[in-house]
C-alpha cells in the first residue's frame, strides 16, 4: 500500500512542477513583442548565420559611410578655421573654400547623405537626405 501511495505523491508532483512549467512558460512569453530589436535600434543578440555574410557586408558598409563622413568633416573643419584666420570671417559656401585654396575639392557626401553648410554659424554638417 505504501508503495502505491508513493506513486500517487509522484504522480501529484509531476503534474506540480508540469504546471510550474508551463505557467513560467506562459509568463517568460508575455514580453513586449510587437516589435523586434532590430526595429528599436538595439542589435539582435543572437544571430542567423544564413544573413551573417550580408549582415556582415552591412556593418562594415556602416562602418565605412561613418569614418568617411568623419573625415570628410574634419578636413572641412580643419580648412574652415585655417579660412577664418587668413579672412577674419567664414566663407559665404564651401566652393569659397576651394576656391581660395583652402580645400582641393568640395566636400563630397556618402550615397543617400547631404553636405549642409550655414555660413552664419561656420557649421558644416553631412546629414541624411530628405
Amino acid at each position: 500500500m505504501k508503495i502505491h501511495n508513493f506513486q500517487l505523491k509522484q504522480t501529484d508532483m509531476m503534474n506540480y512542477l508540469y504546471s510550474i512549467l508551463v505557467i513560467g512558460f506562459l509568463a517568460g512569453c508575455g514580453g513586449d513583442s510587437a516589435e523586434p530589436k532590430e526595429a528599436k535600434g538595439q542589435v539582435a543578440e543572437e544571430g542567423n548565420p544564413l544573413t551573417a555574410p550580408v549582415d556582415y557586408l552591412g556593418a562594415v558598409n556602416k562602418a565605412n559611410k561613418f569614418s568617411n563622413k568623419s573625415i570628410e568633416l574634419a578636413q572641412v573643419n580643419k580648412a574652415m578655421q585655417e579660412f577664418v584666420i587668413t579672412e577674419g570671417r567664414n566663407p559665404k559656401d564651401l566652393a569659397e573654400l576651394v576656391e581660395s585654396g583652402f580645400l582641393a575639392q568640395e566636400p563630397k557626401a556618402p550615397y543617400g547623405m547631404e553636405v549642409q553648410y550655414d555660413p552664419q554659424t561656420g557649421k558644416v554638417s553631412i546629414q541624411a537626405k530628405q
